[in-house]
Formats: structure tokens, sequence, C-alpha cells
């Protein structure tokens, strides 16, 4: 297995595959109520069959080239992760995401693991588009989606359902030309 340091504070980013279900189970678990704010993912690891399920669905998905999941682990500790929630070669098009705890918060881990994840995507497998999709309320996520020099495209009004209640959905994206200028800028 590898692990990408995301910097000085000893936190990596790894697959997050089946095997992972336990570990990943008891992350949700700590923080099932600050990851589930805005996003369904919270929803989806009620137990360990559904945990394992979850991460076996983007291990198929990885074998079809078709999305991935990573973990974000500071200190030997499972504090989040990053996805590509769809991944189209074809078209040069994928979707990223992102979660993270609570306790885990305002270090930039998402930023410097989400940089490792769009680095890959457009150096290595030649993608030309990212999207970001975030709740209007999820100021962190857009915060994020900002400092990865993303533009924001648009605002599906009340277009996502969660937890019975209608949220705005904005969409960012970055394309390539767009990310290797700005990375060169940089350094």
């Amino acid at each position: 297995m590898f692990a990408i340091s995301l910097g000085d504070d000893g936190a990596e980013l790894r697959p997050l595959e089946p095997w992972n279900a336990g570990e990943y189970l008891a992350h949700i678990d700590r923080s099932r109520e600050y990851i589930g704010r805005f996003i369904g993912l919270a929803d989806r690891a009620t137990d360990l069959a559904s945990a394992t399920g979850f991460l076996q669905a983007y291990a198929e998905k990885q074998a079809t080239d078709t999305g991935r999941i990573y973990g974000i682990w500071v200190e030997g500790t499972l504090v989040g992760g990053v996805l590509f929630r769809s991944f189209d070669v074809a078209q040069g098009n994928c979707e990223v995401g992102c979660w993270l705890e609570e306790s885990a918060v305002g270090r930039g881990l998402i930023s410097r693991a989400m940089r490792v994840l769009i680095d890959w995507a457009v150096d290595e497998r030649g993608m030309h588009r990212v999207t970001w999709e975030a709740s209007s309320a999820n100021t962190a996520s857009i915060n994020v989606a900002k400092r990865l020099g993303m533009e924001r495209e648009a605002v599906h009004r009340e277009s996502s359902l969660h937890r019975g209640v209608r949220h705005d959905a904005e969409i960012w994206s970055v394309l390539a030309p767009e990310w290797v200028k700005q990375r060169e800028a940089a350094q």
C-alpha cells in the first residue's frame, strides 16, 4: 500500500479500501453529525455492513476507472478523505469531493489532499475539467474550492434534498490549463 505525505504534521493520503471499513465506520461515528450537515456520506455508513458496502462500491469504481476514494490519516488516525465521485477519461471530466472530522478542521488537510488528486487527474490521466459541488450553506467547502482556484459556474437552486431540507448546490470547476498555470505561478 502507498501513502503520500501531506506535510510535516504527520498527515498522509492513502487509498480507502473495503478492509478499512471498521476504521472508516469508527471515524464516521466520531463525527457523524458534523460530517452529515451538508452531505449524505455520514448517512450511508451506519454499521459495518453498510460501511463495507460503501467502500466496496468505490473499489468497483476504481476497478472500472470511474471513481476513487482516499482517506486522510493524521498520526495513524483516519480523520477525513477525498474522492473522485465520477471519473470519465473519455470525456476528460471528473468530479471531486471531500469530508473531514471537526477535530481536523483548520489545518489545510483537504486543500493539500485535493491538490494531490487534481495534480494526478490532470498530469497523469489527462483530465481537462475538474468539478466540485457544494451546498451554498457549506462555507468551508466553498472556501476550499476558492483556494484551489476554481470558478463558480452555477447555482442550482434547491436542487439537493438532504435530510428533508432542500439546498442550493453550487457548481465550481477548474480547467487543466488554468490548474497548470496557477500551479506554475505558485512555484
